[in-house]
């Protein structure tokens, strides 16, 4: 059964802007880039931290690393995924020990996939802290867990999927409500 679309949340525009914002309230809440690294969560974490990360550069002319994690492994779902899931690579290239990490995230839910990143972060060692960005906050926590910096909350119901299209993975920027 194909997703119909209910709403359009955000798109290419609204999207450049809560990175923008984003951006500079990591720039705020940590005074600068000094010992700060971003992470992206595989999929779509992934190009939301290098965008995050080349706006960071253009405002304050430093390159910020950009790690990606595959958190699979680590998923306390894991065997009602596939019997054989999909394991992609993780390039964390710098130590991670006593650096402010930012895991970034399309989408925060239950809270189970940010809890099975940090899992995976403290496996590569030991942060001085971990804070969360995701572009959408959509409610319906099973963990306390809460992102630092947000770009929308978007009370749900259950029953609707939030569908985040990044131009890297989708071939366009939107984010919308499916039922």
């Amino acid at each position: 059964m194909e997703n119909h679309e209910k709403a359009l949340i955000l798109d290419q525009n609204a999207i450049r802007r809560s990175l923008m914002r984003i951006s500079h309230e990591i720039l705020e809440k940590n005074k600068g880039v000094e010992g700060l690294v971003l992470v992206g969560i595989r999929r779509r974490g992934v190009p939301l931290a290098e965008r995050l990360a080349a706006l960071i550069r253009e405002i304050e002319g430093i390159h910020v690393p950009v790690g990606k994690l595959d958190i699979t492994l680590y998923r306390d779902d894991l065997t009602a995924l596939a019997d054989q899931p999909l394991v992609h690579a993780t390039e964390i290239s710098i130590d991670i020990t006593n650096k402010t990490i930012v895991l970034v995230d399309d989408v925060l839910y239950t809270g189970r996939t940010v809890r099975a990143a940090m899992d995976a972060i403290i496996d590569f060692g030991r942060p001085k802290s971990i804070q969360l960005a995701v572009l959408i906050d959509r409610g319906h926590r099973e963990l306390p867990i809460r992102a630092d910096y947000i770009g929308k909350n978007v009370p749900t119901s259950r029953k609707e999927i939030i569908e985040v299209r990044l131009q890297e993975t989708d071939g366009d920027d939107s984010v919308g409500i499916v039922e």
